[in-house]
């Protein structure tokens, strides 16, 4: 059958994969992933912080929404997360993005604010120059099919076995696409910056963002900011030393109370 409305239709549990209810938790974290990536890149993550609840964010046209018709541009996607997640921010949150996922991220932060919507305690920022850059990157989007899978083979995240299997290759394309859209025909506009702190982490050879273009994330927030590097390139966010260290910021925020007021949850 084809959904390929299904996005606008889509409910809260559509939109959260692999979560784990924590009743007792004091703060949710939502995950968002890179271009071409779903929730299950987050699948570990719970077990690294086992007093948050941690909400893997499944994207439209990938994973258990495969048959979904995939979102192509930023607004259309924030409001759609800002929709369907209402319902999840009835306690005190934090945001992770991981490239593309932390511009729709910080995207998200500010629809919420826009709406006066609650808004994150915290955003998580990693393998992304701050939007106020610009995106050097060459349009691949549109492009053909043998050139968007050689930029993605240069990305060096998807197996060989994967890029090399025209079937798989098949149903990940229209998901890359849109992602890539996502990101190529983002335009920034300029607004006042976010309450929440935001903490930026980058990979130390990463050639895709680099650390100093990481490190103006710091005119994004009026609170507090945190720069941190890890070794590795544009992917190092799958490493367990970076769940750690934002299991560590995360704790850092104190009680559900503090956490309000530095974020402005309620």
């Amino acid at each position: 059958m084809d959904v390929s409305g299904a996005a606008a239709l889509g409910s809260a549990s559509a939109w959260i994969a692999f979560s784990r209810s924590r009743p007792e938790a004091r703060l949710r974290l939502f995950c968002l992933p890179h271009a071409g990536g779903g929730a299950v890149l987050y699948r570990a993550w719970p077990d690294a912080m086992p007093e948050v609840e941690v909400c893997p964010v499944q994207f439209p046209g990938r994973g258990t929404r495969l048959r979904e018709r995939p979102l192509e541009s930023m607004r259309p996607l924030v409001q759609e997360l800002a929709r369907a997640l209402r319902p999840r921010l009835d306690r005190p949150f934090a945001v992770f993005g991981h490239s593309m996922g932390a511009l729709v991220g910080f995207e998200w932060a500010r629809e919420l604010r826009r709406q006066g919507a609650p808004l994150p305690c915290h955003l998580f920022v990693a393998g992304r120059r701050a939007p106020q850059l610009g995106d050097p990157e060459p349009r691949v989007h549109d492009a053909p099919e043998s050139a968007l899978v050689d930029h993605v083979r240069r990305l060096g995240a998807t197996p060989r076995e994967v890029l090399e299997d025209p079937d798989l290759m098949r149903l990940l394309l229209p998901a890359l696409r849109a992602d890539f859209a996502v990101c190529e025909t983002y335009v920034y506009d300029d607004e006042p910056p976010l309450a929440c702190p935001i903490s930026a982490l980058a990979g130390r050879e990463d050639g895709h963002a680099p650390p100093a273009d990481v490190e103006a994330w710091r005119a994004q927030t009026a609170g507090p900011f945190r720069m941190e590097t890890f070794p590795g390139g544009h992917f190092f966010a799958q490493d367990r030393a970076l769940r750690e260290a934002v299991g560590r910021e995360l704790r850092a925020c104190g009680t559900t109370r503090r956490i309000g007021q530095r974020g402005g949850v309620h």
